[in-house]
């Protein structure tokens, strides 16, 4: 009896030593992501790092209302917005996300934050991001010529398509126009392949994939991820039938090759909208639907919006 006591409390102790002994890898990360700026006052980080083509969720946490927050990184300005759990909570939350575009240089980035609150105390700090290299993947496949070899007419049409794109990417709608997570914009599917991919078209380099393909049949309904404002509702050369949609804070969906479309520039769409169906229009080798998220222009899978905590 004694000798099985023993074995009994030394099991006991070493499970209780397993059980409450600090985590020195968990708690030097989440030192990391917990940043003090003053003033009752603490920046947060979903992660402590990141890489190429990944989404990071900003938060900060005051004591005190902050009338206004100033947040650079990598020469761009973050927008934050205020969740509906600030109005549950004791503290004052401001949320912003952050974009690492799948070609960002890898390296460390300085991320400065600063602030007022109402009685104009000042509130400052600084955290290092840093950015890994994303190791995407390299595949070849083969296309219509006209895609890789375009003809003059043709040359100029994408160029003009693609300016008029960046010209939208950058315009930044001041306010938040989703409410509630994000979701994957056909029903069913749960996850998508080939984003960030090194492409060898006709056996000549082409540019990374900017997006993630989705599995689906022609005519498959394609619904909007979250609310927002179409801007874009036309075909173009590489994409072929697209819609693209103003969600707000410089965030934009983008939904390529489709069938038909919808909706037009200036619609109004909420959570689930119909927006066309998936076809093989534009560049492509087969049906199915390109989903592309941009974050202050830089381009993000947009898989992490779905599954990123606090997005609401």
């Amino acid at each position: 009896m004694q000798r099985f006591l023993n074995r009994f409390f030394q099991f006991l102790a070493v499970a209780c030593a397993v059980l409450f002994a600090p985590a020195a890898d968990a708690d030097s990360a989440a030192l990391q992501r917990k940043i003090k700026c003053g003033q009752g006052t603490e920046l947060r980080l979903s992660s402590p790092d990141s890489s190429q083509g990944n989404l990071l969720l900003v938060e900060v946490r005051s004591a005190k209302p902050l009338k206004e927050i100033k947040a650079g990184w990598a020469g761009k300005e973050l927008l934050f917005w205020k969740p509906e759990a600030g109005v549950r909570s004791r503290l004052f939350l401001y949320r912003a996300l952050l974009g690492v575009d799948l070609e960002q240089a890898a390296g460390k980035y300085d991320l400065a934050l600063a602030a007022d609150t109402q009685s104009d105390e000042k509130v400052s700090c600084n955290a290092a991001v840093a950015v890994r290299a994303g190791h995407f993947a390299t595949e070849s496949l083969q296309v219509e010529k006209q895609f890789v070899e375009p003809s003059p007419e043709q040359l100029q049409r994408a160029q003009e398509e693609q300016k008029k794109l960046r010209e939208i990417f950058g315009r930044v709608t001041p306010e938040r126009m989703w409410h509630g997570k994000f979701h994957v914009p056909l029903d069913g599917v749960t996850t998508g392949k080939n984003f960030g991919k090194r492409r060898i078209l006709n056996g000549q380099p082409g540019s990374p994939h900017g997006g993630v393909d989705l599995p689906a049949t022609a005519g498959t309904p394609v619904h909007a991820a979250q609310s927002g404002r179409v801007v874009l509702a036309e075909e173009l050369y590489f994409s072929g039938n697209t819609v693209l949609v103003d969600h707000g804070l410089g965030i934009y969906t983008f939904y390529g090759h489709l069938s038909e479309i919808s909706v037009k520039v200036g619609d109004e769409v909420g959570l689930g909208a119909l927006l066309g169906k998936v076809g093989a229009t534009g560049r492509v080798t087969g049906p199915h639907l390109h989903w592309g998220l941009t974050i202050d222009k830089a381009r993000v899978n947009p898989l992490q919006i779905v599954n990123l905590p606090g997005i609401e």
